[in-house]
């Protein structure tokens, strides 16, 4: 990313965080549904991407449902945006009454337990709504990881964003943070993790709707080292303002195999459960970028 783009898209993100929480929620509403709209129209490359990877969990649909659900899938992720930049000012009540959690009992119960959580969850939704009511509902503080972005400024702007929702932000880079995470599990706490795609060379291969991706070995180590339960949640909307989210029960690890095998048996079974959430909310599934190996280009493209 040039210098110049660098500012330009840290100056955009300063802009919907410092304007977008001011405008009437209607309005707010309106313009992110317009952008979307017009986003889609022009058909650029992340909308393909989009009805591309729809392609693969909606496998029988014709053109013109794929159309729909891309569009659909559209103004879900600027209802994410939207949501995001206005969550600042929303109260704890507000955040509450936002989101219907289902089987939320597998979480307080295994925190009761002292054993340590780490919820690992896809791209499904608002996850940082999610992270929010954990913090001000449950009030129970835990900690994630955040890729570091370029320019250095708008990472910044978005741990100072999580944290003020009161997460505790550690960076992806640098090798320290699975070391943080444990002791945090260690102690009995929470950790939350993103985990539907990982294009590195120590991501682990998994069946994904009918093909092979990669996906983060983190949340099954870590679950393995610390004796932490391994808890799945999916997210939705359902054309209502409250987002719907389910805790699905944890993930066992398995009594026999190597750490390897274990490891891949239980990010597996975190697959299968982002896979039964996404299949019933496909629209909601913000996966713009490509995450099949099979979809993934020689000469190393990033998109």
């Amino acid at each position: 990313m040039s210098a110049l783009r660098g500012r330009i898209t840290d100056g955009l993100y300063g802009l919907g965080w410092g304007a977008v929480k001011k405008l009437p929620e209607p309005a707010a509403e309106a313009l992110f549904r317009t952008i979307a709209d017009r986003v889609w129209k022009r058909r650029g490359k992340s909308v393909l991407r989009l009805e591309s990877n729809l392609a693969r969990v909606v496998p029988d649909a014709g053109p013109e449902r794929l159309a729909e659900l891309s569009r659909a899938g559209m103004r879900s992720y600027m209802r994410y945006w939207m949501e995001s930049f206005r969550l600042p000012t929303w109260t704890p009540e507000r955040i509450k009454a936002s989101i219907d959690v289902k089987d939320a009992h597998f979480l307080t119960e295994g925190l009761d337990s002292g054993r340590g959580v780490v919820l690992a969850l896809p791209h499904l939704g608002n996850w940082d709504l999610a992270g929010a009511w954990v913090t001000t509902d449950l009030k129970v503080p835990f900690t994630t990881v955040a890729e570091r972005l370029k320019p250095e400024s708008l990472y910044d702007r978005f741990v100072a964003y999580r944290e003020g929702l009161g997460m505790e932000v550690l960076p992806h880079s640098g090798g320290s943070a699975f070391g943080t995470l444990a002791r945090r599990l260690r102690a009995g706490g929470l950790v939350c993790l993103v985990a539907d795609r990982d294009l590195s060379a120590s991501g682990v291969e998994v069946s994904f709707f009918g093909a092979t991706a990669r996906m983060p070995a983190g949340p099954a180590l870590l679950a393995q080292q610390t004796g932490a339960l391994l808890l799945p949640v999916t997210l939705w909307y359902d054309g209502t303002p409250v987002m719907g989210a389910r805790v699905h029960p944890a993930v066992e690890e398995p009594a026999e195999g190597t750490r390897a095998e274990k490891t891949a048996a239980m990010t597996q079974a975190l697959a299968d459960a982002f896979a039964g959430g996404i299949a019933d909310h496909p629209e909601d599934w913000h996966m713009l970028q490509r995450l099949w190996l099979d979809d993934l280009e020689p000469r190393g493209e990033s998109a």
